[in-house]
C-alpha cells in the first residue's frame, strides 16, 4: 500500500516502482529519521494531536526499531519504497493504529530535508575529525625532520632548497581551509526544515521552533518553500569534498613522484603499498593514485548535482531524490582515502639524502647569489642577468657555477660560499618561510591551528 492510497487506485507499475525505490541508500539515514520522528512525536503530544500515552506509544516503537536496525534484525518489506515508509510501517506494526498518526503535520518533503541535514551535519564533522588526523601525522613527521631540507619545485623544475617540515607544513596549512569550509557548511546547514510540511507548513498548530531545539539545531526555517526546496547545503558539502579531494590529489601526486627510483625522496612501508600480479621487483605507491583518482569522482559527483538543482522550480520535486547517492559516495570515499594516506604518511621514510642531494644542486641557491649583489647595490634585474649569465656559461664551459661565481669581479668567494651544501636553506629569514627559525616558528603556529581545530570540531553539532 503506498502513501497516497487514497488518490491513486491500485499499486505502482514494476517499472515506476523499480525508478522509485530508494531503500537500498537512503536507508543510510535511518537513525537520523527516527531521530527526527521523536522530534515530530514531541510536537504532536504539544499540539494535542497526541496524548502522552499515544506519544510514549509511538516513542517507544520507535526506539524499539533503533534497536532492529542497529542490531540487523529490521527486515524491510517488499512495498516499503524508502527508509521513511518502512520505519512508517514498522512503528504501526508495533504501535497499532497509533502509528497511523506518526505522520500527522508531516510530508516525507520536509521529513527527507530534515532527515539528510541531520545526517550530513553528523558526516560532515565526521570528515573533519579524519583531516585533522591527517593533519597531526604531517605536523609530526615534520616535527621529527628536523633540518631535513629538499628541492622546493616550480613548474616541476627544481627552485630552491627548504625544509622538509616547510614542505610538510605546506599541506597541513591547505588542509586547514578544508576544516574551516567543512566547519561552515556544518554552521551553514544547521537549520531545521521540521514543521514546513510539503511547502506550506500546516493548519495543525506544530511548534517548529521546538523541533529544532530537540534536534540540535541552531534555528527552524524562515520560508518554507525554500525549507523543502534547498539543497544548497549538500552541493556546498560535495563542493568541500572535492577541493579537499585535489589536495589530497596533489599530495597523492607527489607521493607517486617521490617513491620512483627517479626522485627517491620516500620509501613506502610494505602495508601501505602493493606489488604487481606480473612483475616481481614492483612497489607501488596505490594510496597515492587512488587519492588522485577519487578526485574525478568527488568532482563528477558535485557538477552532476548542481546541473539536477539548476533547472527545478520552487518547491519540492523528485529529481532531488538524486542528492543523497552522491552525497553519501564523496563521504565514504573521502573518508577512505584520508585514513589510508594517515597511514601512509605516519609509516613512510623520507630519504634525507637523496633529498639534500638533489637540493644542494649547484644553481639552487643562484638566487642568493643574485641577491648578494642587490644588498651591496646592484639593481635586482641587472644582479640577475648577471648571475643567469654565470648558470648559462656553466652549462657550456669546464668550469662550475660555483667557479664562475667566485672569479666574478662583483662577486668572488664570499658570493660562492652561499653555495656549500645546506647553505641556501638557511638563509631563508622572512616570516612564513622556509628557513630553520622561521619554521620553528610556523611549526609552534601550527600546533595552536590543530588544537584550536580540535576544539571547533568538538564544538560543532552532531
Amino acid at each position: 500500500m503506498t502513501l497516497w492510497h487514497g488518490r491513486l487506485q491500485g499499486g505502482m507499475a514494476e517499472e515506476l516502482a523499480a525508478l522509485s525505490v530508494s531503500y537500498h541508500y537512503d536507508s543510510t539515514m535511518a537513525h537520523d529519521d527516527i531521530r527526527g520522528s521523536h522530534a515530530h512525536v514531541d510536537g504532536l503530544v504539544a499540539a494535542g494531536i497526541l496524548s502522552d500515552d499515544e506519544g510514549k506509544a509511538l516513542h517507544a516503537a520507535l526506539s524499539q526499531v533503533a534497536e532492529e536496525l542497529s542490531s540487523g534484525q529490521f527486515v524491510p518489506a517488499p512495498e516499503d519504497e524508502d527508509i521513511h515508509t518502512a520505519v512508517e510501517r514498522r512503528v504501526t506494526q508495533l504501535a497499532g493504529d497509533v502509528g497511523a498518526k506518526l505522520h500527522t503535520g508531516r510530508s516525507r518533503n520536509d521529513q527527507v530535508a530534515t532527515d539528510l541535514r541531520l545526517w550530513t551535519r553528523r558526516a560532515l564533522g565526521d570528515v573533519a575529525r579524519k583531516v585533522l588526523r591527517l593533519q597531526e601525522t604531517l605536523f609530526e613527521r615534520g616535527q621529527s625532520a628536523g633540518a631535513t631540507y629538499l628541492p622546493g619545485y616550480t613548474h616541476l623544475q627544481r627552485a630552491q632548497p627548504v625544509l622538509l617540515a616547510h614542505h610538510l607544513g605546506a599541506h597541513c596549512w591547505a588542509l586547514a581551509r578544508d576544516v574551516d569550509r567543512l566547519l561552515q557548511s556544518i554552521d551553514r546547514l544547521n537549520v531545521s526544515p521540521l514543521g514546513a510540511g510539503a511547502l506550506a507548513g500546516s493548519s495543525i498548530q506544530l511548534d517548529p521552533d521546538a523541533a529544532a531545539a530537540a534536534l540540535g539545531f541552531s534555528g527552524r526555517f524562515e520560508n518554507s518553500l525554500d525549507a523543502v526546496a534547498d539543497r544548497d547545503f549538500v552541493a556546498e558539502a560535495l563542493f568541500d569534498i572535492a577541493l579537499l579531494g585535489v589536495h589530497l590529489s596533489r599530495m597523492g601526486e607527489e607521493v607517486v613522484l617521490w617513491t620512483t627510483d627517479e626522485f627517491g625522496f620516500a620509501v613506502l612501508d610494505d602495508a601501505f603499498a602493493t606489488g604487481s600480479s606480473m612483475l616481481p621487483q614492483k612497489k607501488n605507491a596505490d594510496i597515492a593514485e587512488l587519492s588522485r583518482g577519487k578526485a574525478g569522482r568527488f568532482v563528477g559527483n558535485l557538477t552532476g548535482l548542481l546541473v539536477t538543482l539548476k533547472g527545478l522550480p520552487l518547491a519540492y520535486n523528485r529529481d532531488l531524490q538524486e542528492d543523497k547517492e552522491p552525497l553519501f559516495d564523496s563521504v565514504e570515499q573521502v573518508s577512505l582515502i584520508l585514513d589510508a594516506m594517515t597511514g601512509m604518511y605516519a609509516t613512510m621514510t623520507f630519504r634525507d639524502d637523496a633529498m639534500q642531494a638533489a637540493a644542494d644542486g649547484p644553481a639552487a641557491a643562484a638566487i642568493d647569489v643574485a641577491e648578494y649583489l642587490v644588498i651591496k647595490g646592484v639593481p635586482f634585474r641587472q644582479a640577475h642577468s648577471i648571475v643567469g649569465g654565470l648558470v648559462a656559461e656553466a652549462t657550456t664551459s669546464d668550469a662550475t657555477f660555483a667557479e664562475l661565481v667566485a672569479a666574478h669581479p662583483q662577486l668572488g668567494t664570499d658570493a660562492a660560499a652561499l653555495l656549500m651544501p645546506g647553505v641556501a636553506v638557511t638563509n631563508r629569514t622572512t616570516p612564513g618561510g622556509a628557513g630553520p627559525a622561521v619554521v620553528a616558528e610556523q611549526l609552534e603556529r601550527l600546533e595552536r591551528q590543530l588544537v584550536l581545530e580540535a576544539e571547533q570540531i568538538d564544538a560543532a553539532p552532531r
